[in-house]
């Protein structure tokens, strides 16, 4: 199983490129940039990389940001992330990246945005790996300031597919952002939103309901409402689900008790992701691994998490089905 795991072609859903912010990396754009951090070394750095709640380890991924400074930084973030994918068999990745967290600090929206979309197009030359961009709206600030950032996305549809929301759940429901959202969808971005992972049940269903989302980041505790289920599995809507990360953020306090199987049982379209890799101890390969041991998934188990994340995807049709077409033909050769 292993190593039909590791050779098996991916697509990755939910991704924080910030959040594959490496020990290294964050060093060593420390020094080349002269920021100053808390930290004298790499291993003090993985050591703070041990936290026990999303907020914890907010407060952490918001402070590694200042090292990103100039844009060959952020290029050379994403870079690595993509080389990492091309090594796990990844041929399609659908990026967040949180321009708030950068714009505050005076590093220019165009910076980031340009950097980025320069390594998934070297990327797609050198690996052939296929890709989305969605920028995502911190829940933690205001929706005025949401506003602000819609208009910078605005003048760069042609590199930005999608809006998304993700920070602190907590005390930050869906509705708060309606208007924003109401305003990107009629901008022609597809909206998702981080729901379900700290917060209710409720705020899945508000997310649906309210910000109009073709997809739903973590949604775990969507399980709680059995008809919000039906309504999600009726409705062919796909979860992004994050194993690794439930774990290190407390959203499950065992691997063995992670929802994944029940998702699948229920006729979900449950996919496997990383979210912040760095901070959480793994990438794709990693994340299937674990949650394959723990549940003793069967083949066919994983086979069916492999293909959702295709189906899941917000590849057009056409490439969506040249994208099945190779994993199906892989899986029937192993």
């Amino acid at each position: 199983m292993r190593t039909f795991i590791e050779n098996m072609p991916k697509a990755e859903l939910h991704l924080h490129i910030e959040g594959t912010l490496e020990p290294q990396m964050m060093m060593a754009l420390a020094k080349r940039n002269n920021v100053t951090l808390p930290y004298a070394t790499v291993d003090e750095i993985r050591q703070a990389y041990e936290f026990s709640n999303l907020q914890d380890f907010l407060d952490l991924y918001y402070a590694g940001m200042s090292v990103l400074v100039e844009r060959q930084d952020f290029f050379d973030l994403a870079w690595a992330y993509l080389e990492k994918m091309h090594t796990q068999n990844v041929t399609h990745v659908e990026i967040f990246f949180d321009p708030q967290g950068h714009t505050a600090r005076g590093i220019n929206f165009d910076t980031v945005l340009s950097a980025l979309t320069d390594a998934l197009d070297q990327a797609n030359r050198t690996f052939g790996i296929t890709s989305k961009l969605i920028m995502c709206f911190l829940r933690h600030l205001s929706e005025e300031e949401a506003f602000e950032t819609l208009a910078h996305a605005r003048k760069a549809k042609g590199h930005i597919f999608g809006v998304g929301l993700d920070s602190s759940e907590i005390g930050h429901p869906p509705r708060k952002f309606e208007r924003v959202f109401a305003e990107a969808r009629n901008e022609g971005f597809v909206a998702v939103a981080h729901c379900g992972e700290e917060g209710p049940a409720e705020n899945v269903a508000d997310s649906l309901d309210y910000l109009k989302i073709s997809r739903i980041d973590h949604g775990n505790r969507a399980l709680e409402d059995p008809a919000l289920v039906s309504r999600i599995a009726d409705e062919g809507i796909a979860l992004t689900v994050c194993p690794l990360s439930n774990l290190r953020l407390n959203v499950v306090t065992s691997m063995t008790d992670h929802p994944l199987r029940r998702m699948l049982n229920a006729g979900l379209c449950a996919t496997i992701n990383s979210d912040d890799p760095a901070y959480f101890g793994g990438y794709m390969t990693e994340n299937y691994l674990s949650v394959q041991e723990a549940l003793n998934l069967s083949r066919d188990e994983i086979e069916q998490l492999g293909r959702n994340a295709y189906t899941g995807s917000f590849l057009d049709a056409a490439s969506k089905r040249v994208a099945l077409d190779v994993y199906d033909t892989f899986v029937a050769a192993n």
